[in-house]
């Protein structure tokens, strides 16, 4: 995907990278995935396959949320790594220094497999993903804090707190590009209708991002085995805003496949209530807010990304905040 963020490079600036970090002899260097905030390729050396990911330049604008995400998205690994059983590549080299290039960048593992979105899935692969996604989520959301919001930003003393000042950057982001967010506005009132409702979530990992193009998957003896990439834009936050994209066109209540494997394996049953439900669509129209806003500063309106975010945004904000309104 063409965005304005993507760190741009040649093939003997990232063989020299690897040589730098004690890598040899790095060839097949090819652009890998479909992200649109990253560059990110695929590099062979020593007869292993690598991915290089490397951040925006630093004189590229970015969203408050965006900055230093290169090292959240390391601590979120280690996180996983170390509290789930979840499979997560190894990181082998980084630089936020910016000694090397004027932008950071991590070598880790290329995982074998490919994105989930890309896979030809039987119903019963299809079912399964579902609800591996799911209990997957569980696991991540047994890692606790007491504080709330992305770590690279600001932490605050509950969720109320966090998303209102995490709403309240996306429409100074806005400004930054000389937008107004009207939608941004609504939301911010409406997180202070509801500050109680907001106020009772607890602080876990959060990721968010939980699409199939973020899992890879390989098959083995006939049966599907899951990693995950790109935990980059987690936080700590409420465990209910990853319900957002699992079964994501479907409302809160009618994501019953994703409920029940979640409540299955997670500490806390998940059950739609009238307090989660307003917790859902504020997470909703948050995630809209961020669609919304990103889109001034990776494309134009010529790139299909832009009529993407703007397809979605119709869907999500009006969705949000209907629950919003009658609650």
């Amino acid at each position: 995907m063409v965005s304005r963020t993507k760190f741009e490079i040649d093939n003997k600036t990232i063989a020299s990278l690897f040589q730098a970090a004690g890598l040899d002899g790095a060839a097949d260097i090819t652009p890998l995935g479909a992200g649109e905030y990253n560059a990110v390729f695929s590099v062979k050396a020593g007869g292993e396959e690598y991915a290089i990911k490397i951040a925006p330049q630093e004189t590229v604008p970015i969203l408050t949320y965006e900055i230093d995400m290169m090292a959240s998205e390391m601590f979120w690994y280690q996180q996983i790594k170390e509290h789930t059983q979840i499979a997560v590549p190894k990181i082998f080299a980084s630089d936020l220094e910016k000694k090397q290039i004027p932008a950071e960048y991590f070598i880790m593992e290329k995982l074998p497999g490919q994105p989930l979105n890309t896979m030809k899935l039987t119903p019963d692969e299809k079912q399964d993903s579902n609800t591996q996604l799911a209990q997957m989520a569980a696991q991540i959301h047994k890692i606790k804090n007491d504080k709330f919001g992305y770590i690279q930003n600001a932490l605050y003393d509950d969720w109320y707190q966090a998303i209102r000042a995490m709403t309240q950057a996306c429409i100074d982001d806005c400004a930054r590009k000389g937008k107004q967010s009207p939608n941004g506005l609504k939301l911010l009132a409406y997180i202070d209708r509801h500050q109680a409702v907001l106020q009772q979530a607890e602080s876990c990992m959060v990721n968010f991002d939980l699409h199939s193009g973020n899992i890879v998957a390989k098959r083995a003896n006939g049966v599907l085995q899951y990693a995950w990439i790109d935990p980059e834009r987690s936080f700590w936050g409420d465990r209910i805003c990853d319900f957002v994209c699992l079964e994501m066109m479907k409302p809160f209540a009618e994501k019953k496949d994703s409920l029940a494997a979640y409540n299955a394996a997670a500490e806390q049953p998940v059950l739609a209530t009238k307090e989660e439900s307003i917790r859902y669509a504020a997470a909703q129209a948050y995630i809209g807010l961020i669609m919304e806003t990103e889109k001034y500063f990776r494309y134009s309106r010529r790139h299909f990304g832009w009529w993407r975010n703007v397809g979605a945004c119709m869907w999500l904000f009006p969705s949000a905040f209907k629950v919003l309104e009658s609650a």
